[in-house]
């Protein structure tokens, strides 16, 4: 796969994750709606990475989005990059069970849709680019 090949596999990934984060979110599968969030970010921060760097398209294996964002080359606006920060916390937690219990109450309703909101701004913030 070249660069734009490897850009559209990621993003088209993104969208399908962005639509089972809806349903999670629907469903009220908050901390999983949350860890969705975060990976379609990543898949999107990835097929950047893909574009920008078209004689190394293959992105790290890595889950930090401000690290991917860094590899990317992206200028993030500090509004943006407090959001991936936040949404960055969404991995861990959702993955190892001592961070999930603590977690799983952090993620009440209203919490979950402040972040699903700012998750939608950092995706289209990202397509933009």
């Amino acid at each position: 796969m070249n660069h734009i090949d490897l850009m559209n596999y990621w993003f088209e990934s993104a969208n399908s994750d962005f639509d089972t984060m809806k349903i999670l979110f629907k469903n009220r599968k908050n901390t999983w709606c949350l860890f969705l969030g975060h990976l379609l970010i990543e898949k999107l921060l990835k097929g950047l990475y893909a574009r920008n760097n078209p004689e190394n398209p293959i992105a790290p294996k890595i889950h930090n989005l401000i690290l991917l964002s860094q590899k990317a080359n992206l200028e993030i606006p500090n509004e943006i990059r407090e959001k991936i920060q936040v949404i960055n916390t969404f991995n861990i937690s959702a993955r190892y069970d001592d961070y999930k219990r603590s977690f799983q109450v952090k993620c009440t309703d209203e919490y979950t849709s402040k972040q699903v909101k700012n998750i939608e701004e950092v995706q289209k913030w990202l397509k933009e680019q």
